[in-house]
């Protein structure tokens, strides 16, 4: 048992690659608050919602169309098999109750 290896990569050595020194060093400090009012408050949100609207990648027409034809097919094949497994079911319960 004693012969096992460690297999993770900063295990190879035996000893960590990072000190705790260097990972304070990089630890993230958070800011101080700006003013009393998070978000910016019920003035600053319509801009926001507009810069966040421009942001948005969105589909082309043809992009669209295909999106809607695989949601349709998807809607479709789903339909079939919920309906094939009810009626699978109903078929077994009449079979069992009437026998």
């Amino acid at each position: 048992m004693s012969d096992i290896q460690p297999t993770g990569k900063r295990q190879l050595d035996g000893a960590a690659s990072t000190s705790s020194a260097s990972y304070e060093a990089k630890r993230a400090t958070t800011p101080e608050p700006q003013d009393d009012k998070p978000g910016g408050g019920v003035a600053a949100f319509p801009g926001e919602v507009v810069s966040e609207v421009r942001k948005v990648v969105w589909p082309t027409p043809r992009e669209m169309a295909i999106y809607t034809a695989v949601v349709f097919i998807f809607l479709i094949v789903m339909t079939a098999l919920v309906w094939g497994v009810d009626t699978l079911t109903t078929m077994g319960v009449e079979a069992v109750l009437t026998s």
